[in-house]
């Protein structure tokens, strides 16, 4: 591209949000002009990338292989995915069409994480609950009763950047935390007083149960049937990471017969057309979701984990500059590319 042309950047499933942020970011230097698609990409939405160059995507849009060739036939040779999950991207079709794919890998590991300690404390002190009672003038304590976190035993699945920070702040609480990983950080584990585990144990073992792994064919509904039926039956199930680690029907089954204490997710295995959405004027057509809004010991948020203002920015910075140096001909920046 020439020094003085732009490149055209189709932007999809974009919020508020993220007009405000990637727009910030591509005003410091130029050379982007963003257009931005409030609906997602995918077969039949592909044709709105004609006459881009580029197109960002989020977490539910669609580049499965049907999409990736619809795209490169339009000329896009780039996808920002301005996320750090990247299941939803043919990879091996994007490289053979020619079509480079960067992400975010590590946008605020520090939002995910106190997210993780918000849904904890929220869903084991009912404070949600309690919120509604005061503001209709319920002062009644009952039902509210919680337990300490202090001494008892948390295990961490995926012990990545996120993982860690979350087990330093629950070892801050007092807790006792075990943690699996196919890759173990052993100088880690051994400076943060973690004890690596195999994940019988951790299931037995733990109070409360957070995962933050990235979902492969070996994670996928890592959380099952035959996992929930190892853990206490007043456990504590949270997800911020990748809604395909949890059998939905297997957490419902073990919610009905009493078999859990508790579940938060902010992630949910059939998401896309439900989160980032305002439906609160339909009728919810995911039977699963809707069974599980139905318990008391269920907390759900609509994977809102990673929305700081720092985490949107630094999402903003990185794939706005990858953006700019696929202009260029620029090297993308280190650990972003796929």
């Amino acid at each position: 591209m020439s020094a003085d042309s732009q490149l055209v950047v189709a932007v999809f499933d974009t919020k508020p949000y993220d007009r405000e942020y990637l727009g910030k970011a591509s005003s410091n230097g130029g050379g982007l002009n963003l257009r931005y698609q409030e609906f997602r990409l995918e077969p039949a939405t592909a044709s709105a990338a004609v006459g881009a160059q580029a197109v960002c995507i989020f977490v539910n849009d669609n580049a499965h292989r049907p999409v990736l060739e619809q795209l490169a036939k339009s000329g896009v040779r780039m996808i920002a995915l301005r996320c750090a999950g990247f299941n939803n991207v043919d990879l091996k079709a994007a490289k053979e069409l020619g079509i480079a794919v960067t992400r975010v890998p590590a946008y605020s590991p520090y939002a995910v994480a106190e997210h993780t300690l918000a849904l904890i404390l929220t869903l084991n002190r009912k404070t949600h609950r309690a919120f509604v009672r005061v503001r209709e003038l319920n002062f009644s304590l009952s039902g509210l009763v919680g337990f300490d976190l202090h001494g008892k035993t948390a295990g961490i699945i995926g012990t990545g950047k996120t993982g860690r920070i979350v087990a330093g702040i629950l070892k801050g609480f007092g807790m006792k935390v075990l943690a699996f990983d196919p890759y173990p950080n052993e100088a880690w584990a051994k400076e943060a007083g973690v004890e690596y585990v195999d994940l019988d144990f951790l299931a037995a073992q733990s109070d409360i149960v957070s995962l933050h792994a990235p979902l492969t064919p070996q994670t996928d509904r890592i959380i099952n049937e035959e996992f929930l039926a190892k853990m206490k039956p007043e456990a504590m199930l949270v997800n911020v990471s990748r809604g395909r680690l949890v059998h939905t029907a297997a957490v419902i089954a073990a919610l009905k017969e009493g078999r859990l204490g508790g579940v938060a997710l902010d992630v949910y295995e059939e998401e896309e057309g439900v989160f980032f959405e305002d439906l609160s004027g339909q009728v919810l057509e995911d039977d699963e979701l809707a069974r599980l809004l139905t318990f008391p010991n269920v907390l759900i948020t609509a994977h809102q984990a990673f929305l700081t203002s720092e985490a949107l920015s630094e999402i903003s910075r990185v794939t706005t500059e990858n953006l700019r140096r696929f202009a260029t001909g620029e090297a993308f920046l280190e650990g972003t590319v796929l």
